[in-house]
């Protein structure tokens, strides 16, 4: 009997075959298999497992809900380092809620009526921005919260905030902002004066 291939299986032989093209989320949902997860598999391929997945957040003329695979090309990427052990640690002390909205393992979730609360790990300081696999840097969350489908983020700055928290970072961190703004919209530096 063959093994059933899992959703990220499914979903990186799905982008293979289409490289270079605009993929919608609908597109990756049916290549899953139908899984209710399929976001987060998509975000394990690009940091755990560096597939170059671009979105809307990469390059300004991908839409909400678009995607692209850049190429087959895998880049260095952080590994998973959460033991067995330490999730146990980190859901008792959390008491087995979500540390963002208070939902318990096992609720009836509050945006599927047909599925129950299943709880993750999350980073307090994300892995991309040198957070460890510590006890210490993680907390219980729900999948939605982790998902973003409460309103638990920070609200988006408008272009004042923006650029005021853009000119209070150090040099450095305008240089990176701005190297990113270039690399997005494909434009060119202008030379230094």
């Amino acid at each position: 009997m063959a093994k059933r291939q899992g959703s990220k299986a499914l979903i990186l032989a799905f982008l293979l075959k289409n490289i270079g093209k605009i993929i919608n989320s609908k597109q990756l949902q049916d290549a899953s298999g139908g899984a209710s997860e399929w976001a987060r598999r998509v975000r394990e391929l690009r940091d755990e497992q560096g597939y170059d997945i671009l979105s809307h957040k990469d390059r300004s003329n991908l839409k909400p809900g678009e995607y692209i695979l850049v190429s087959a090309k895998r880049r260095p990427a952080f590994k998973r380092g959460i033991s067995k052990e330490t999730r146990a640690i980190v859901l008792e002390r959390n008491g087995y809620t979500c540390q963002m909205c208070g939902v318990a393992a096992g609720d009836i979730d509050p945006y599927n009526s047909s599925r129950t609360i299943r709880l993750t790990l999350g980073h307090i300081i994300d892995k991309s921005k040198g957070g460890e696999d510590t006890p210490a840097n993680l907390r219980a969350v729900c999948s939605n919260c982790n998902e973003g489908l409460q309103n638990a983020a920070p609200i988006k700055p408008d272009r004042l905030q923006l650029l005021a928290q853009i000119r209070r970072a150090t040099i450095e961190d305008q240089k990176a902002v701005m190297e990113w703004m270039l690399r997005k919209f494909k434009l060119r530096a202008i030379a230094d004066e």
